[in-house]
């Protein structure tokens, strides 16, 4: 009996020794709380950061009065220039009017030897393809494209950098590559732009066109992300074309 109470207080010693133990750690964690510098939390005091939305510019161009005149309406061609007066409404023919419904009519869709500025269907009025060709014709009066022959001389083509397409929500402005004589085939069908390599292709008559009436803007880049837009006008030649290629440099977004 003796070494079996010795055993029990033997326990019994260990188990007060344990809480004892215990109770010592939890007086110095109580202790290290009430004197360790607290984190305040002062944010009832602060303002809650507003997020502030980027003014969008104004659009120039009332689409929605366009749109109520013709439908087809789909962007605007300027030229920020006197010389190269072109300041025009681009048209995307709707699907149930012909490819080139526009090339001999007005907005009104009277007959017209100007025409209209167009694009073709198979480019998205949105001006989101990697190529865009837009169409107009070289009248003598000047009107349209008439004054596109004017960068065929170096000094208006060093002068007249760049250009401006209006869509709903974006103003896109181009820099204009090279302006050069070209071949009469339809761009859109000789070239695969779905196709990287079809691009480049394209892209190569661009940055060394064959013609000798060109010129060429040396300090412009095309790359593999490059959207393009290509002005194409005759040239009262047979199996001309004139084609003056701007590479999108500045997307601003408008109301």
């Amino acid at each position: 009996m003796a070494y079996s109470d010795r055993k029990i207080n033997k326990l019994i010693s260990i188990v007060l020794g344990i809480i004892a133990a215990l109770l010592v750690a939890a007086a110095a964690i109580i202790a290290v709380k009430h004197y360790w510098p607290k984190k305040e939390n002062f944010s009832e005091f602060k303002n809650k950061p507003k997020i502030v939305e980027e003014a969008l510019a104004e659009n120039p161009i009332n689409f929605t009065a366009l749109k109520e005149q013709n439908e087809d309406v789909c962007a605007w061609i300027r030229f920020d220039s006197e010389d190269i007066a072109i300041d025009y409404p681009i048209v995307r023919a709707g699907e149930e009017k012909k490819e080139d419904y526009y090339l001999r009519r007005d907005l009104e869709g009277n007959y017209s030897t100007g025409g209209t500025v167009y694009i073709q269907k198979m480019n998205s009025e949105k001006f989101t393809d990697n190529c865009t060709v837009v169409y107009g014709h070289n009248m003598r009066n000047l009107t349209m494209f008439g004054t596109l022959k004017y960068l065929r001389e170096k000094e208006s083509f060093d002068k007249n950098k760049f250009f401006y397409i209006y869509v709903p929500g974006h103003i896109y402005k181009y820099t204009i590559k090279s302006a050069f004589v070209y071949d009469d085939r339809h761009i859109m069908y000789s070239f695969d732009f779905s196709d990287i390599h079809g691009f480049n292709s394209f892209v190569e008559e661009v940055l060394n066109p064959k013609s000798l009436v060109k010129n060429v803007r040396e300090d412009v880049v095309i790359n593999e992300d490059s959207k393009l837009v290509v002005l194409s006008t005759c040239t009262n030649v047979d199996k001309e074309r004139y084609l003056v290629v701007g590479v999108l440099t500045e997307d601003t977004k408008t109301k």
